[in-house]
């Protein structure tokens, strides 16, 4: 990769991290080192992605609340816009506290695309800090999988657990009212609901399959970090919001 910002600020970083983690692990495992340096990712990001889903934890359980006041405010779009980020402040609430984690973890992806696509299984010292060195052999075998080459059982993996993170942080949208006519809002929200909850997970299919082994262990051990994540912050949400 050329020298440039996104190659210093993102790739070369990541690069040189996960070498340094193949040489540290024993036997040079790549499955083991891409674990470590996925966790490692996750857990720097976690400072941000702690608030994002602690905002989106609350904003779940006091829903209930919100609805009563856009039924009371319905003719006064204004004032129930006001109502609402009111209730938000009392519970401590950034309806918005999702973007900046969005819009940092897109280059962290697409480094670690290049880093897992074009970097592996061909290590070399381009782009290695002087401190790092690279390992005189490298283990791509993880259990039983080549991480080199396509596995249909980690993609399925990846896509599972896609699903079930998805599941907990964008719950279904209950049912209309029987009898109401639904607004173009509500259709849209649950277009989006059931294109997220189902459309993902296909996506993350295709592409954990079609690049590589390696690509399905990231996604897959991140989805269970977000697992666990979400399944920590929506009790500790409950206790909040009592």
């Amino acid at each position: 990769m050329e020298p440039g910002f996104f190659s210093t600020v993102f790739y070369q970083p990541i690069y040189n991290a996960l070498v340094f983690l193949i040489s540290a692990v024993p036997g040079a495992n790549v499955g083991i080192a891409i674990i470590l340096l996925t966790v490692l990712v996750r857990v720097t990001l976690l400072p941000l992605a702690h608030k994002s889903v602690v905002s989106q934890a609350k904003m779940r359980e006091i829903a209930p609340h919100v609805e009563k006041l856009k039924e009371k405010h319905k003719d006064d779009k204004q004032e129930q816009a006001r109502k609402t980020m009111e209730l938000y402040r009392e519970y401590g609430i950034n309806p918005f506290s999702g973007c900046l984690l969005v819009l940092l973890q897109l280059p962290i992806i697409f480094a670690l695309y290049f880093v897992f696509f074009k970097g592996l299984p061909n290590l070399n010292g381009d782009h290695l800090y002087s401190f790092v060195h690279l390992p005189e052999t490298v283990n791509m075998m993880f259990l039983w999988v080549m991480l080199s080459k396509k596995s249909i059982i980690l993609a399925a993996l990846a896509a599972i657990t896609q699903y079930y993170q998805i599941k907990l942080s964008i719950p279904a949208l209950a049912p209309a009212a029987k009898g109401a006519t639904p607004s173009f809002k509500d259709d849209f929200a649950r277009s989006f609901n059931m294109q997220m909850r189902y459309m993902l997970p296909l996506i993350v299919f295709g592409i954990s399959y079609s690049i590589s082994a390696a690509i399905a262990l990231y996604w897959t051990t991140s989805n269970l970090f977000s697992i666990g994540h979400e399944l920590y912050v929506k009790r500790k949400a409950k206790e909040i919001t009592k």
